[in-house]
């Protein structure tokens, strides 16, 4: 079983609003076999505590547009590790510094990445624009 095409849809919005607020290294994990609750893991990473709120609040408005609401969202007010539950998909907004700590993608290695086109997935430029 993998991630359904909605699940899919809704993180690569997602991903679009975090990397239109700058957000790094965004991934997006299919974890529908993993876990019976949701399908996907998107997880990105802001350099501070306003850039985590901000990329948040870009992810539910983006999500919002598509009539998805958060089921659960904890985290908020401390900034450093937000997550948003869609249902669907779940999305992990962290500070820099702990998303490196904590290493979800190591927890989560065993599932297989979602293909994010170029535009969500929060790269500094570089090596994509050399040609």
């Amino acid at each position: 079983m993998t991630a359904t095409d909605r699940a899919v849809e809704l993180a690569i919005a997602a991903a679009r609003a975090a990397s239109d607020l700058k957000a790094q290294e965004i991934i997006a994990l299919d974890v529908s076999e993993q876990l019976v609750l949701t399908d996907v893991f998107l997880i990105a990473s802001g350099t501070n505590e306003r850039q985590v709120g901000a990329i948040v609040d870009a992810v539910e408005e983006a999500l919002h547009k598509l009539g998805s609401k958060p089921v659960r969202r904890e985290g908020k007010a401390q900034g450093r590790w937000v997550l948003i539950d869609f249902g669907d998909v779940v999305v992990h907004v962290q500070h820099a510094e702990d998303r490196v700590y904590y290493a979800l993608e190591r927890l989560w290695k065993d599932c297989p990445l979602i293909e994010l086109p170029a535009d969500a997935r929060g790269e500094d430029g570089g090596s994509a624009d050399d040609e």
